[in-house]
């Protein structure tokens, strides 16, 4: 049965699940369904989008792009200054560095997701010599360096975007460690602080974005081992494009340790129909889908439509991927058709290349050029030909 995004985010609420996992391809509506959620938990007049202001008030803790809004480069050129990575003012920010200390913390996860050598420091506060008034407060930016030991470190460095989203997820999952912490103490009386004692929701949505596989598998492992530790009521929602972040999750969620209950939690797949409602479909086993197969379906969909995008080209490199690793190919361009002589096409692994790496979500629904398409058609078609694929049934 087809829904509103707002019937999927009731759906959620009423299965009263402590955690609950989606799959859902990028630009299906993931975030906007957090948004929705949130308004079903905490309307808008009890918690603002940004600046979570009345933190004991929460009902609703959320990370997805909005959260990420928090947080924009200082790049002064004029004056050559190093680059800096600044925080917007917000409550948020400053109750987990600033009243709770958790600066450290933060530092830590970080590394051990990216590199043990990559460095943040937290800005001090600064005042006026004369009057004394703050002139820069403190937290309120964070610079990024390579120590090489013996207390010497590189000059400031602008870290990847993926740095960066994975720099902002430390300072959630830091904050929501702390909060289960809290929460587990079983008396309001005796908890170190009140502020999450109306929490009700945590909705997380896709925290992965540009981690290799490695760190990926052992951010989804913490972050299961997390919620499995969870005693109190709050209650998960997990959002993801990933499918190996999801069957990660979904393993490790379904393992009988720590006495967690399978029966609470369920998983899901989110796909949006071409009327531009949406279906929240129940799954039983760890993979949302014949992933490869569903993505092939909707290449052809795609094309059928002539509805193409440059982020088609991802699904096909996605495909490409899979298939190599299952037929012994070392490389996914060796699945590609041959010319006469042989050899591949280095325009056509080229295209596939440079249009499955978008960087900004806007690139990822660019419009193709004719000439794109009609390479995009003639290589799933040789592929459906060349190795036998069955068609999916929808």
């Amino acid at each position: 049965m087809s829904k509103t995004l707002t019937e999927i985010a009731q759906q959620l609420k009423e299965a009263n699940k402590k955690v609950q996992l989606v799959y859902a391809f990028n630009g299906t509506g993931k975030t906007r369904l957090s948004r929705e959620f949130k308004q079903l938990v905490a309307p808008r007049n009890e918690v603002d989008d940004v600046d979570q202001s009345e933190l004991s008030r929460n009902k609703f803790l959320y990370y997805n792009a909005f959260t990420e809004d928090l947080f924009y480069w200082d790049n002064d050129l004029e004056q050559d200054a190093e680059p800096r990575l600044r925080i917007q003012p917000n409550s948020f920010t400053d109750w987990v560095l600033k009243d709770q200390g958790q600066d450290r913390n933060i530092i830590a996860t970080f590394q051990r997701y990216t590199n043990d050598k990559l460095t943040p420091r937290f800005n001090e506060e600064q005042k006026d010599e004369i009057t004394g008034e703050i002139t820069v407060k403190a937290f309120s930016g964070i610079t990024f360096s390579l120590e090489r030991g013996n207390n010497e470190y590189s000059g400031n460095l602008k870290i990847s975007k993926g740095e960066e989203s994975n720099f902002i997820w430390s300072i959630f999952y830091t904050l929501i460690e702390q909060v289960i912490d809290i929460l587990n103490v079983a008396e309001p009386a005796e908890r170190e602080t009140n502020a999450f004692d109306q929490l009700e929701y945590i909705f997380i949505d896709d925290p992965v974005s540009s981690l290799d596989e490695n760190h990926l598998i052992e951010l989804a492992v913490d972050l299961a081992q997390l919620i499995k530790s969870n005693n109190s009521d709050v209650k998960f929602i997990i959002t993801t494009h990933n499918p190996l972040f999801y069957n990660v999750l979904h393993n490790e969620l379904n393992s009988d340790d720590s006495g967690y209950k399978k029966k609470w939690h369920d998983k899901y797949r989110m796909t949006r129909l071409d009327d531009g409602t949406y279906q929240l479909v129940q799954q039983s086993n760890d993979s949302p889908f014949s992933y490869h197969l569903y993505l092939k379906s909707e290449l052809e969909k795609a094309i059928e439509s002539g509805q193409l995008s440059k982020y088609h080209f991802n699904f096909l490199r996605n495909i490409l991927e899979k298939t190599s690793t299952f037929l012994g190919y070392k490389k996914w361009g060796d699945l590609l058709p041959k010319t006469d002589d042989g050899k591949t096409n280095p325009y056509e692994a080229r295209i596939i290349n440079i249009s499955s790496h978008s960087k900004h979500a806007g690139e990822e629904v660019a419009d193709l050029t004719e000439d794109d398409k009609r390479v995009l058609r003639y290589l799933v078609n040789e592929i459906n030909t060349m190795y036998r694929f069955q068609q999916i049934e929808n």
